[in-house]
């Protein structure tokens, strides 16, 4: 439990277009995503996610 990662996930739909907002807990950085509003919710969360642990990897090395 101690590597547990919090993130929090916002989804804005605007128009036909949704923005899939994803903010690591702890550290507070945050990535966005944007993807048809009439598409999968999980998709644009798993892609939120990967982009999200790209860039904290990124700011940590």
């Amino acid at each position: 439990m101690a590597n547990e990662q919090v993130v929090y996930f916002e989804r804005i739909e605007i128009g036909a277009s949704a923005k899939l907002v994803a903010v690591d807990a702890k550290s507070g950085i945050e990535v966005t995503v944007i993807g048809p509003a009439n598409g999968s919710h999980a998709e644009l969360q798993r892609l939120a996610l990967a982009k999200l642990k790209a860039r904290i990897a990124r700011e940590n090395s």
